[in-house]
């Protein structure tokens, strides 16, 4: 559904282009801190050469992390915060929770539906369709962790949740047997990439859905990075999120209990415990995206509060945004935060629409040229593949899928799923 108007306390919703003035009821910095990342999440998805990557566009091989990891933890921060903001907002204007969790389900579904259409399309091979993945989760985390925030937004509770969901998944990876290989750190390494109990259990549900729908398949066709039992923490990362937002608003409306600074203070020192406590619980249970470790969910929050923190004291105190050169600086960033789902699915789109184009000729590899290989290695690496027209290339990108959200800018409409 496509909206013209802007809702004040929405998340989802923009703020003008001209004069960058955000109502009361809003936080701008969360706007600008979602378009950097969708922005950088297309930009590391979608390099010219995959031989060819500087280290922190790409994941971490297994343990370990680096920029690129800790951009999809940002995001689902980030929906946590959204969730807090528009629910708040919603029950103020009158709307009862029974209507609000049927919409936090409606919504889930609607963008669960989306991914599998991406997916699907143009062949609608059934049968190789992967039903795990970046949306999937998205929508998975947003409503379980909207429900939650539907029954209580006390940040003491949301945070015992989360400790519970992050102390629950330890124990299970840590000391429950992985059938057919034995104990973590007894019979198999600890995190065993094929052999610890995320892998075994979505390869035992992939199964299941080929031997009974005969659809399904694992991104890494052992495990899967968006796996089931990983999605624990994964929802625990989006309740982080929902407590920053808990904190945000006690510096707005009209009769705030702490002053903005103090704000912006208490979200970079946060920040700091989470960086700090996610490295302590590294030594015994390692960051690692692919696991969506715990010791990964304190780290990434934290980063990410640091991250808030920053675009907090810039934007909502400072109003960077409101100086000439701050304008043009914030300015791509709103545009790709007011509809990021919208940026997200576009750069999905061109990117399938490209891989279909199939052209005479092959890459210097050897393989079959489409139309993205057709771009990359006549127009950015037509003189050698090297690191920088990769990133050059996934640049590129970034701003075509920019375009569409620029017109949905320009004519105020706001995509909401």
């Amino acid at each position: 559904m496509a909206e013209h108007s802007t809702t004040l306390a929405d998340p989802t919703a923009a703020a003008s282009t001209r004069t960058f003035v955000a109502p009361s009821t809003r936080v701008l910095s969360v706007d600008v801190l979602r378009g950097i990342t969708i922005a950088f999440m297309i930009l590391v998805n979608d390099a010219g050469d995959g031989r060819h990557v500087y280290t922190q566009l790409e994941h971490a091989a297994w343990n370990g992390w680096t920029l690129t990891d800790l951009v999809f933890p940002t995001f689902l921060f980030i929906v946590g915060i959204s969730i807090i903001l528009s629910t708040h907002s919603r029950l103020q204007r009158g709307a009862d929770r029974r209507e609000l969790a049927l919409h936090t389900v409606r919504r889930a579904v609607t963008i669960f539906a989306v991914a599998m259409l991406i997916n699907l399309v143009p062949f609608f091979r059934f049968s190789h369709l992967r039903i795990y993945g970046v949306l999937p989760r998205i929508a998975l985390c947003y409503l379980i962790a909207g429900l939650i925030c539907l029954k209580t937004q006390k940040a003491r509770n949301l945070l015992s949740i989360t400790a519970v969901l992050l102390v629950s998944y330890w124990l299970i990876m840590r000391f429950v047997p992985v059938p057919g290989f034995g104990v973590p750190t007894h019979d198999i390494p600890l995190l065993d990439p094929d052999r610890n109990l995320a892998a075994w259990l979505d390869r035992g549900i992939m199964g299941f859905f080929q031997s009974t729908l005969h659809t399904g398949r694992l991104y890494e066709v052992t495990r899967d990075p968006e796996g089931l039992l990983s999605t624990i923490p994964a929802i625990g990362t989006t309740l982080l999120g929902a407590v920053a937002a808990i904190w945000l608003r006690r510096s707005g409306g009209k009769s705030p209990s702490i002053t903005q600074n103090q704000c912006a203070a208490g979200l970079f020192v946060a920040g700091l415990v989470g960086i700090s406590s996610g490295l302590l619980w590294n030594l015994w249970f390692p960051i690692n995206k692919k696991l969506w470790t715990s010791s990964y969910v304190l780290f990434a929050a934290g980063c990410a509060l640091v991250g808030l923190a920053a675009c907090y004291w810039l934007i909502d105190i400072h109003k960077f945004q409101e100086t000439k050169a701050g304008k043009w600086l914030t300015w791509p960033w709103l545009v790709f935060g007011s509809n990021a789902i919208v940026a997200y699915v576009m750069a999905a789109i061109v990117e399938k629409t490209l891989s279909l184009i199939h052209l005479a000729g092959t890459t210097p590899q050897g393989k079959p040229l489409t139309g993205g290989g057709w771009v990359y290695w006549h127009i950015f690496a037509s003189h050698g593949s090297t690191d920088n027209t990769s990133v050059a290339f996934a640049i590129a990108f970034v701003l075509v899928c920019f375009i569409p959200n620029w017109i949905l800018w320009q004519k105020k409409i706001f995509v909401k799923l």
